[in-house]
C-alpha cells in the first residue's frame, strides 16, 4: 500500500513526460477545477445543513422553556406563560429580521455598533460556505432564546403588553448590539474575548435583563414576609417542568454543536462530535452536583434544583465546549451548577423573586462559564474574558433598567393585586389552562 501511494506522487511527472502531455495537463487541470468546485459545493451543502438542523433544535428549545415555565408557575398562570413564550418567539423573529441581524453583523471590524437595515438575501454564493438564509435562521433562534430567559423570571405578576414591548427592544437592539461585539467582529473580539456559543452573549444577556426586571417589578405577593421569612410558592406541574428540561437539553446539542459553523470536513465533523459529548457530560455533572448538594444542604433532594443544575451545567460549558477534555467539561458543568445553587438563597436574601431560577442558571453559570474559558482554552486570556463579562453586564443591566423604568412610569408593568390573586390566565387572558381546578 505504501509503494502504491508513493507511485501516485510521481504520476503527474510521468504524464508530463508522455506524448501529448500538454493536452493531458489541460485535462487534469480541468478535472482538478471540477473537483475543487465539487468540494466547495459539498461543503456548502453540509455547512448549510448544520445551520438548519442546529436552528430547528434551538427553535425546539422555545418549547422547552414554555414547558419548564408552565410547570414551575401556579395553575392559575400557566396559559399566560404559554402565550408569552409563543409571542416572544414571534416578536424575536420579526425584530431580528427587521433590524437585529444587520445591527449584529453590519458592524465595522473592532467597532461598537452596526447599522440596522431591512434584510435582503441574494442568490446562493458558495464563497460564503453556507446559505445566507440558514445563517439568519440559526442566529435568529439564539436571539429568541435570550428573551425566553426573561419570561420565566418575571412570571405571575407582569403585564403581557409591557413584557412584549421589552422583548421587542431586547431582541431588536440590546442582544444584537452585544452579539456584534464578539460574533460581529466588534471591539470585544478585537481584544481577544471568546464565547463559543453564548454563555455570556446569550445567557448572561438574558440574565442581566431578567435581573433588572425582577428588581424593578418586585416580588410576587406573599413570597416574602414582613419579618424576613421566605414563603415557598410551589409550581403546578413537575412532570411538565422535567419534560421542559429534557427538551432544552436536546436543543442544546444544536445550540453548541452547530456553533462550530462548519460540517464540510472530517475535522469539523469530529469537532461537532466532541462538542456533543462535552455538552452532554457537563449537563450530567450539573444534575448530579445539584442532587448531592440539596441532599447534604436541605436533607431532602429538590427536583427543581436538579433540573436547574442540569441547565446550569449546560450554560457553563456553552462558552467553550470544544477544547476541554471530558473530565474538565464535567468539572465546568459541576461548578456552574454549584454556583447556581449557592445563588438561590442569596436572591431570597435580597428579596429578588425569580420564579424559575433563571438568574442563577443563566446569569451566574453564564458568567462562570465565560471566565472558565481562560483555563480550558490555551489560546484565551483571562483579562479579555473579564472585560467582556463586565462590559456586557453593565450595558445590558443599565439599558434594561432604563426601559423597565420607562415602561413602569408610563403604561405600568405590574398587574393589579386583584388580578395577581385571581391569576393572569383569567385576569389578562380569560383562558384557563386547567379550568377544572381554577374557580
Amino acid at each position: 500500500m505504501s509503494y502504491f501511494k508513493t507511485s501516485l506522487k510521481f504520476l503527474p511527472l510521468l504524464l508530463l513526460a508522455a506524448p501529448g502531455a500538454n493536452a493531458q495537463t489541460a485535462d487534469m487541470a480541468e478535472l482538478a477545477a471540477k473537483l475543487d468546485a465539487s468540494n466547495t459545493q459539498t461543503a456548502y451543502i453540509f455547512n448549510t445543513l448544520l445551520f438548519l438542523i442546529g436552528g430547528f433544535l434551538v427553535m425546539w428549545m422555545a418549547a422547552g422553556f414554555a414547558m419548564l415555565e408552565a410547570g414551575l408557575v401556579r395553575t392559575k398562570n400557566v396559559s399566560m406563560q404559554c402565550l408569552k413564550n409563543i409571542s416572544l418567539y414571534a416578536v424575536a423573529g420579526i425584530m431580528f429580521w427587521a433590524v437585529g441581524y444587520q445591527l449584529m453583523y453590519g458592524i465595522t471590524e473592532g467597532g461598537f455598533i452596526g447599522v440596522p437595515k431591512i434584510m435582503s438575501f441574494g442568490a446562493p454564493d458558495t464563497n460564503t460556505g453556507y446559505s445566507d438564509h440558514s445563517d439568519w435562521f440559526f442566529q435568529m433562534v439564539f436571539c429568541a432564546t435570550t428573551a425566553s430567559i426573561v419570561s420565566g423570571t418575571l412570571a405571575e405578576r407582569i403585564k403581557f403588553w409591557p413584557f412584549l414591548l421589552f422583548t421587542a427592544l431586547l431582541t431588536g437592539f440590546i442582544y444584537p448590539i452585544v452579539g456584534s461585539w464578539e460574533w460581529g467582529a466588534g471591539w470585544l473580539d478585537a481584544k481577544g474575548f471568546s464565547d463559543f456559543a453564548g454563555s455570556t452573549l446569550v445567557h448572561s444577556t438574558g440574565g442581566w435583563a431578567a435581573l433588572a426586571g425582577a428588581i424593578i417589578l418586585g416580588a410576587r405577593a406573599g413570597k416574602y414576609g414582613k419579618n424576613g421569612q421566605i414563603n415557598p410558592i410551589p409550581g403546578s406541574n413537575m412532570p411538565l417542568a422535567t419534560l421542559g428540561v429534557f427538551i432544552l437539553w436536546l436543543g442544546w446539542f444544536g445550540f453548541n454543536g452547530a456553533s462550530q459553523l462548519a460540517m464540510g470536513t472530517i475535522s469539523d465533523v469530529t469537532d461537532v462530535s466532541t462538542i456533543f459529548v462535552n455538552t452532554n457530560m457537563a449537563a450530567c455533572a450539573g444534575a448530579v452536583v445539584a442532587v448531592v448538594y440539596t441532599q447534604l444542604r436541605y436533607k431532602k433532594i429538590d427536583l427543581t434544583m436538579a433540573l436547574n443544575g442540569a441547565l446550569a451545567g449546560l450554560v457553563a460549558i456553552t462558552a467553550e465546549p470544544l477544547t476541554p477534555s471530558v473530565p474538565v467539561a464535567m468539572l465546568v458543568g459541576g461548578l456552574g451548577s454549584l454556583l447556581a445553587m449557592l445563588c438561590v438563597p442569596l436572591l431570597d436574601k435580597f428579596k429578588i423573586d425569580d420564579v424559575v431560577g433563571a438568574i442563577p442558571v443563566h446569569l451566574v453559570a453564564g458568567i462562570f462559564g465565560t471566565l472558565a474559558v481562560a483555563f480550558t482554552n490555551p489560546d484565551v486570556n483571562f483579562l479579555p474574558q473579564l472585560i467582556g463579562v463586565v462590559a456586557i453586564g453593565f450595558f445590558v443591566f443599565t439599558v434594561s433598567s432604563i426601559i423597565w423604568l420607562a415602561l413602569k412610569a408610563t403604561i405600568g408593568i405590574r398587574v393589579s393585586p386583584e388580578e395577581e390573586h385571581m391569576g393572569l390566565d383569567q385576569g389578562e387572558l380569560g383562558v384557563a389552562a386547567y379550568p377544572e381546578f381554577v374557580s
